[in-house]
């Protein structure tokens, strides 16, 4: 993630792209925007904002030579000498058109904006900010006419919500230029990640502690829930966060000795991953770091609500691993013959 309070913008140029697949046609810019007070200060942080609470970066790749990596390419060209800046734009545009194969890809404003002093890591650093505008609001615009005002409706970008960016920052790790992305709109994951910024995932704990958590969900779903029930499936997944918070690096061999108690579920977990591994062509890691930013955001993607035919819903919390197990019980009412559960607490909140 980064911190904003010091960016400036230094060059910023606007291009609309079209859609190759369905004949459209780029219009490109000759000259950088020149901004008002007004619209500056309104920019400024909607293109930036997002990326400050972004927890996980990417490394440019290519499957033959990084330096053949297009925005790899035009990036580097920028930063090393920034009067190739609107020629690099168009080149980083008709890149982006290429890779419009599809009817669904959406045209629309592309911005490409030269950033000075973003934080990153507690150093300062330069940036290159490439963002599309998918999708335009309406709004009214009154004017005045005859000694009368009116109103019209018009179409304008909305500053709520950016639908895709990327910053690329001017530094590097072992792995190479430093990317952030966002992608608000993501109706083809292929289409901005990896067929126009061609990017992965940094090799980092982040990355680790999403894959396992990842793991764990997908395990909880497919394996836990069909085999031992919903209630089983809250307390595991609530086990699971309890694990992470508790650990500052995770083991795998502990994690199985102190999230099951008997051996036929260790073995479904083990098994499970090694599927899990080969479905989703990722590797998990026996050991690593965690990522409590990352935790905080995965852990939301957790289900615990028990959904029953009758109408209710019990939800668990995920914070609490020992809820379900201590004041949750399930059982068969004979006379009735439906399953129950009984609900243990003191007071009402």
């Amino acid at each position: 993630m980064i911190r904003r309070t010091r960016a400036e913008i230094s060059k910023c140029i606007i291009h609309k792209v079209g859609n190759k697949y369905n004949s459209g046609k780029n219009a490109l810019s000759e000259d950088l925007v020149s901004f008002d007070q007004e619209s500056y200060e309104l920019l400024l942080p909607f293109l930036l904002k997002p990326f400050t609470t972004v927890t996980q970066s990417y490394r440019f790749t290519h499957h033959a030579d990084i330096r053949l990596n297009e925005i790899n390419k035009y990036s580097s060209d920028i930063f090393e000498d920034d009067s190739v800046f609107i020629e690099q734009s168009k080149n980083i545009v008709n890149h982006l058109y290429e890779q419009s194969n599809s009817a669904q890809i959406k045209s629309g404003d592309v911005l490409v904006v030269l950033f000075e002093n973003i934080e990153y890591n507690e150093n300062l650093v330069n940036a290159i900010g490439i963002f599309k505008i998918e999708n335009k609001v309406d709004f009214f615009q009154t004017y005045l006419e005859d000694d009368s005002f009116d109103v019209v409706v018009q179409k304008g970008i909305s500053t709520k919500k950016l639908d895709k960016g990327c910053l690329i920052l001017e530094t590097s790790d072992i792995e190479g230029t430093i990317v952030l992305s966002v992608d608000n709109n993501n109706y083809d994951a292929q289409y901005w990640i990896k067929n126009f910024l061609n990017v992965k995932y940094a090799d980092d704990r982040n990355l680790h502690t999403q894959n396992y958590l990842e793991l764990c969900k997908e395990f909880s779903e497919e394996v836990i829930k069909p085999e031992f029930g919903k209630k089983e499936q809250s307390e595991f997944l609530a086990n699971t966060v309890d694990y992470f918070k508790e650990h500052e690096s995770v083991d795998y061999h502990n994690f199985k000795q102190e999230i099951f108690e008997e051996d036929k579920q260790k073995n479904l977990f083990e098994d499970y991953k090694k599927h899990f591994e080969k479905l989703n062509d990722v590797l998990i890691r026996n050991h690593f770091e965690v990522s409590d930013t990352v935790l905080k955001k995965e852990k939301t993607k957790f289900k615990t609500e028990i959904k029953l035919d009758t109408n209710i819903q019990i939800k668990i919390d995920i914070d609490a691993p020992d809820a379900s197990s201590e004041h949750l019980e399930k059982g068969y009412d004979e006379e009735r013959k439906m399953k129950f559960y009984k609900v243990y607490f003191n007071e009402e909140k």
